[in-house]
């Protein structure tokens, strides 16, 4: 499948469910603390984005059960909210929202910490969204993919942590996942040319430990680290502009 360049009419259509999927992660912050479960969260994500006349994309996507997903401390992607997960002080979570507003998506994801966590903990966050602003700033028009998956890589692998390399940012807009793939841990200069008009998404996950993923059998969603280490992850839409890039799910917090 190629990769799609988007039409005028599409990019404002995709800049406006970005807009309300980063606005819901500015609204679920602050409900984002010690004692409440991850379900009454993805409860009041879901009651945020329908009453604005949009659908949380990933509720039913491929069988997924939630309207988010919501990912705590060994859990790298994809963690269903639950009422038996509560959280508690020294958690961190990531929290990935995807919205459908008249048919166009809009895909970001940011950590979050409950009360006081660890020195490590707050290292980890700090280098994967260093990881993402990298990435992000590897995309212009004509530059290869590759680029980014090689600064992402090497800033993490400098500060002794790992890059999870079974998922990968995806192309985004007029589907959930489309071409391309964008690589976090990748040579430099491979891959596919940037032009103007592409929509994808950065977002790097980080992992305290070892790299790989192991996909829990009992849903056959969650993805945990295989040494029980944290991981962390920051996730932004992006479109390649003529002069560079335009984070579309950038807001003000």
């Amino acid at each position: 499948m190629a990769i799609i360049i988007k039409s005028k009419k599409q990019i404002e259509g995709i800049r406006e469910s970005s807009k309300l999927a980063a606005e819901t992660l500015d609204y679920i912050s602050e409900h984002v603390e010690a004692g409440v479960s991850t379900e009454y969260l993805d409860d009041l994500i879901y009651k945020h984005i329908t009453e604005r006349g949009a659908i949380p994309a990933p509720l039913g996507y491929h069988g997924f059960p939630k309207s988010s997903c919501i990912s705590l401390n060994n859990v790298i992607c994809h963690g269903i909210p639950s009422q038996e997960t509560i959280l508690k002080d020294g958690d961190i979570l990531n929290i990935d929202v995807t919205t459908i507003v008249d048919g166009y998506f809009g895909d970001t994801s940011r950590m979050f910490s409950i009360g006081e966590v660890s020195a490590e903990a707050e290292k980890l966050i700090q280098v994967a969204k260093e990881c993402l602003t990298l990435g992000i700033e590897q995309v212009y028009p004509k530059k290869r993919f590759g680029n980014i998956g090689f600064v992402i890589a090497k800033h993490a692998q400098a500060h002794g942590f790992s890059v999870v390399h079974q998922f990968c940012g995806h192309g985004v807009g007029v589907e959930f996942h489309e071409e391309p793939q964008v690589h976090h841990i990748s040579p430099k200069k491979s891959g596919a040319r940037m032009k103007p008009g592409m929509i994808f998404t950065i977002e790097p996950m980080i992992n305290a430990g070892m790299a790989e993923a192991s996909i829990d059998e009992s849903d056959g969603w969650t993805a945990r680290t295989v040494d029980n280490q944290l991981s962390a992850q920051f996730e932004h839409t992006l479109l390649v502009t003529n002069s560079g890039v335009e984070i579309l799910t950038q807001t003000s917090l």
